[in-house]
């Protein structure tokens, strides 16, 4: 199914689609960086902690840690809408087993 195809059918309510969670997380963690990004994040809670801002640094250290794990969560939601809209997603995340049809209706 091209991402025309893709795309029309679902608004047309005619397809169901399935995101498989925890690859979404592992594409969406990938895709930002988030390992990357959260090293920084928590070094500069620690870096404000000890330097006497204690409870700056607590909540950033508290903003490294959950926000990567919101982001994991609401991963399926994101591919679907990135799936959705970009095509160079779509063949991506079809051709990775992530994002699956799971059922198409018929008339008649």
């Amino acid at each position: 199914m091209t991402h025309a195809e893709f795309a029309a059918a679902y608004a047309r309510g005619e397809i169901k689609v399935d995101v498989d969670p925890q690859g979404a997380a592992r594409f969406i963690s990938a895709r930002l960086l988030l390992p990357l990004m959260q090293m920084p994040v928590l070094g500069i809670g620690v870096a404000l902690a000890l330097v006497g801002w204690l409870f700056t640094g607590l909540v950033i250290i508290a903003l490294g840690i959950a926000a990567p794990r919101l982001i994991k969560r609401s991963a399926p939601h994101f591919v679907f809408q990135q799936a959705l809209n970009d095509p160079a997603v779509y063949d991506e995340v079809t051709r990775a087993g992530l994002l699956r049809v799971t059922s198409v209706t018929s008339d008649g």
